[in-house]
């Protein structure tokens, strides 16, 4: 029985720790290209703003199908929203490897209680788009 606890504690810590090592290159890759096409951005001060870039009137994606078509053209704020939805997914990922985990454990009840967890929060993101 220990030996199968370890393997689900080594599990979860690699899809955590991988979920962020992941998110933190592909942002830093989408801030290098950002950089690199936009150099307004580069300099940290004079006349150009940085509130620019959160305001809803900016080129970011804002839905899945332009963060979609942003990735597939190459653009840096398109890879950037693409590692934090990554950040975001992680985890969720690892309440999902927990419901695995409880069933290789031959645990039921415990599994049932992370599946509606894990129903709730992939329901809370479909209402938060709404």
């Amino acid at each position: 029985m220990e030996e199968k606890v370890r393997k689900v504690e080594v599990a979860i810590s690699l899809v955590l720790r991988v979920g962020v090592v992941v998110s933190v290159l592909v942002i830093a890759v989408g801030l290098g290209l950002m950089f690199a096409h936009h150099s307004a951005y580069v300099p940290l001060r004079g006349h150009f703003s940085y509130h620019e870039l959160t305001s809803k009137t900016t080129p970011f994606p804002h839905s899945l199908s332009s963060l979609g078509h942003s990735i597939a053209a190459g653009e840096g704020r398109g890879i950037v929203v693409l590692g934090v939805l990554i950040l975001i997914l992680t985890p969720v990922l690892r309440v999902a490897v927990g419901v695995l985990s409880f069933l290789y454990e031959k645990d039921p009840p415990m599994a049932i209680v992370t599946l509606y967890v894990l129903v709730v929060l992939v329901g809370s993101f479909f209402l938060a788009g709404a």
